[in-house]
């Protein structure tokens, strides 16, 4: 079953997307910067907005798993998703 990938919002300085994923009843806002698509999803260093999200849609389902697993660990309302995060699974 494939799942609906969020809407992305570009911070202001094009270094992180954010999203909302729902999590037991509840939106919770996630982060994941713009270095964890360069590097875990090759996203190129001077790709434009167009492209980042692009990056983001077709990474989706990895994102979303990572976030979920930290939301497990730790619940919050907003999760940021770092390169550490990816690099441990």
């Amino acid at each position: 079953m494939k799942v609906p990938v969020p809407e992305p919002h570009i911070s202001t300085d094009k270094q992180a997307l954010s999203f909302a994923i729902d999590w037991r009843g509840e939106s919770v806002t996630c982060v994941v910067t713009r270095g964890c698509l360069e590097v875990f999803f090759w996203l190129p260093p001077d790709a434009d907005d167009s492209r980042l999200v692009s990056v983001f849609r077709d990474g989706f389902a990895r994102i979303e798993a990572v976030a979920r697993r930290k939301l497990r660990a730790q619940p919050t309302s907003q999760v940021r998703l770092t390169e550490g995060d990816f690099s441990n699974g």
